[in-house]
């Protein structure tokens, strides 16, 4: 997770006035940058050795309500401290804000100190410790689709977001144009990100208007977890220093395209890469086919780590390209699964399903335990579908609400084997949460259809 700062160089900044504010950052269940503020100079005497936090930050949901249901923590235990282990690797500038840099934390236990096994880092750190016992090492890329709109969060929180107006009038797929009234935004966005150390290869526009797509480097999957992170809070901030609303909700207007955050996987070993074998059919080894037989086989599985939230299931629409069947294909956009790069040493396994809404590292960590249960249960995928996957009964369908894929996750002996029964049932109460939550709202939708009618 390489930043671009040492402590000593940190140091210096500070003392020659050029930094004079660190962020000490977790990322909680929702992926969110949580922490604290340090004067930098107390920050380089002893902050960076450790700091504290309440144990509720890895179990509240979007609102920060203390919810209830948790083993970990609770009212009851009296939400006590976690320790906030600054992991110096990922010290860096944050070049979108003021004399500031960035870490981010482990997040430890506070008697302890060993690592919080439900913690989205430790999740996936132990996961890929997984993939390293059978000789791989991961990798990964996630592309970080948005809206931006025109009015800022204040703004459209007073009018009770009923006024959502994209900053742009049309389909702006790769569109040059219409993302140039955009580079208030995204120019910043990709060349302060670049100067704090996040491996930015570019930005295009996407297949609605007002949406972009962000694009960060392939690379081990740990570091691609951390940038997602960054990037993500970057582009909220900056949108907001801007005057703009940047929304990673996967579905704002059920007649408009949602915002996806599709994750690129692939294996390495011994420096080469592991899913490619040049005398295969589309070049595709026996590894990868058994990590690609992993992931259909338990799709359901590991969908509420894909898809965390009520809405995050409205992107799942025939035509919208998102997915709704769990199949493969080769460079089929209409697939869960798609191959890309077949024939080549560059051959991955796409993931259309999570939404832009997604944690990265619990994402990732998942897919890895389908992947890696597949090499060890030596699953086949099957051949590739053929033609328009949204037709037909193939694979069957990716859990279509909530409710569903919690009931999956709740079930699962593979996540129980991989990530422990504390981590998925601590998973499977964020879930059922949320569909609580929900559950006790009366929707715009409910009044508008029976306020005269019913």
């Amino acid at each position: 997770m390489p930043g671009n700062l040492t402590l000593e160089e940190l140091g210096r900044l500070v003392e020659s006035g050029e930094i004079d504010t660190v962020l000490a950052c977790i990322v909680d269940m929702q992926g969110r940058l949580m922490g604290k503020r340090f004067l930098a100079r107390h920050f380089v005497e002893s902050a960076w050795e450790e700091t504290h936090c309440c144990n509720y930050l890895l179990a509240t949901d979007l609102e920060m309500y203390t919810v209830e249901g948790y083993a970990s923590t609770s009212w009851q235990a009296g939400y006590g401290d976690y320790l906030m282990k600054p992991d110096l690797s990922t010290l860096r500038r944050a070049d979108w804000l003021e004399a500031t840099a960035l870490v981010l934390c482990d997040v430890l236990d506070h008697h302890g100190h060993g690592e919080v096994a439900h913690s989205p880092r430790a999740m996936l750190r132990a996961q890929v410790a997984r993939a390293e016992a059978l000789g791989f090492s991961p990798i990964a890329a996630t592309e970080l689709e948005f809206f931006i709109f025109q009015k800022s969060y204040e703004e459209m929180a007073a009018e009770g977001y009923r006024d959502l107006t994209p900053i742009s009038a049309y389909n702006e797929d790769y569109h040059i144009l219409q993302t140039t009234k955009e580079e208030a935004v995204m120019r910043r966005l990709r060349n302060s990100l670049f100067a704090s150390g996040v491996p930015v290869e570019g930005s295009k526009g996407e297949a609605e208007a007002g949406q972009e797509e962000l694009n960060l480097r392939y690379g081990p999957a740990m570091e691609t977890a951390e940038n997602h992170t960054i990037a993500k809070h970057a582009a909220k901030e900056i949108g907001w220093q801007e005057g703009h609303a940047v929304s990673f909700l996967p579905k704002w207007r059920h007649d408009r395209v949602g915002s996806a955050s599709h994750v690129h996987q692939s294996l390495m070993r011994d420096g080469a890469p592991a899913f490619y074998d040049p005398e295969a059919e589309l070049g595709l080894s026996e590894t990868g086919r058994h990590y690609l037989g992993g992931l259909l086989k338990y799709a359901s599985d590991i969908t509420v780590f894909m898809a965390p939230y009520v809405n995050s299931y409205k992107r799942f629409q025939k035509g919208s390209f998102a997915p709704t069947r769990k199949v493969w294909s080769v460079d089929n956009r209409t697939a869960a699964f798609r191959l890309c790069g077949e024939g080549t040493k560059a051959v991955r396994v796409e993931c259309r399903v999570p939404g832009a809404d997604v944690n990265p590292y619990l994402a990732i960590a998942a897919m890895l335990a389908a992947g890696l249960a597949g090499i060890e249960e030596r699953l086949d995928p099957g051949a590739p579908l053929t033609g328009d996957a949204y037709e037909g009964e193939a694979g069957g369908s990716i859990p279509t609400s909530l409710r569903d894929a919690t009931e999956a996750l709740r079930g699962s002996e593979m996540l129980r084997k991989a990530m422990g029964d504390a981590v998925v049932d601590h998973y499977t109460r964020m879930a059922e949460w949320e569909q609580e939550a929900f559950d006790q709202v009366v929707t715009d939708w409910e009044i508008a259809r029976g306020f005269e009618r019913a």
